[in-house]
């Protein structure tokens, strides 16, 4: 039955125009904003995935940040311990030639202490930011280790988060290299002899903090590497889960513009309907 009250065909034209409409601007917008889930009501599990995780990734870029403080920090007590192996290498060469009757050993303990100076303005300049793992007291109040933020550990998806840290500590050669009142001054082979036995060990002190710094260096080092790469890999997550396929976009808004060009037609058929009604009264 024809009515010219009720149009159905021209409603159902409508509905149909309205919906490939509606497609289209979402279609329009995830390519304009490079986001097919952009806000919560687009998908909001996934959303709340992308924004925990997004959270996360902020963090994680923070704490490549402390890495690297924690990394320079290191590096500087590093190198200082490394140089003041050399220093008291070559303190040892003076007390060896020492050893023979016919030196001059006011000279030689001259030379040995302008390097114990040497030794002692080394540990006091190996700090960075304030930070000295060479000395007693770390940081100036009482610490004797430094602690650098170098992960988060969440408990299941949106649960408890936990801050890890890497405890570098300090290898206190500002007492346990104090030559300056513990090796003995030289003024003859005797003196020499008890000096030799003294910066040996001192000088085996010296190696051993310089390796335990090299090796946390290496720690914080690899540590800051597996944090970037965890920020990339996280990032690409997040981009997975919410980025617009350009690709596939692009296709299906070329067939939204086609269904919305037959919508059209469609429509302007079924407004069309009611007047050919006037045919039956001609």
């Amino acid at each position: 039955m024809s009515s010219i009250l009720t149009n159905n065909g021209a409603m159902v034209a409508l509905q149909t125009l309205k919906s490939v409409n509606d497609d289209l601007n979402e279609t329009q917008k995830s390519i304009s904003t490079g986001k097919e889930i952009g806000v919560a009501k687009d998908n909001a599990a996934v959303w709340a995935i992308s924004k925990t995780m997004e959270s996360d990734i902020a963090g994680f870029e923070a704490i490549e940040e402390g890495l690297s403080i924690g990394e320079a920090t290191v590096a500087v007590a590093s190198a200082g311990a490394e140089q003041i192996v050399e220093k008291l290498t070559e303190i040892k060469e003076l007390v060896v030639s020492a050893q023979s009757e016919n030196v001059d050993h006011g000279k030689i303990q001259d030379d040995i202490s302008s390097k114990v100076d040497q030794v002692t303005a080394i540990i006091s300049a190996a700090q960075f930011n304030g930070a000295n793992l060479l000395a007693f007291d770390v940081d100036g109040n009482g610490s004797t280790n430094v602690g650098v933020l170098a992960s988060l550990d969440r408990v299941g998806a949106g649960g408890t988060v936990t801050a890890v840290e890497i405890t570098i500590a300090s290898v206190n050669f500002e007492s346990n290299l104090d030559l300056s009142s513990s090796l003995t001054a030289i003024t003859d082979t005797a003196t020499a002899s008890s000096a030799l036995a003294e910066i040996e060990t001192f000088l085996q002190t010296a190696i051993t903090g310089a390796a335990a710094l090299g090796a946390d260096s290496a720690r914080l080092d690899d540590q800051s590497e597996f944090v970037g790469n965890l920020v990339d890999s996280m990032t690409m997550g997040v981009s997975t889960m919410t980025d617009t396929n350009m690709e596939e976009a692009s296709a299906r808004l070329s067939a939204l513009q086609t269904q919305q060009e037959l919508a059209v037609q469609s429509l302007t058929i079924a407004n069309e309907a009611p007047g050919a009604l006037l045919q039956l009264f001609r």
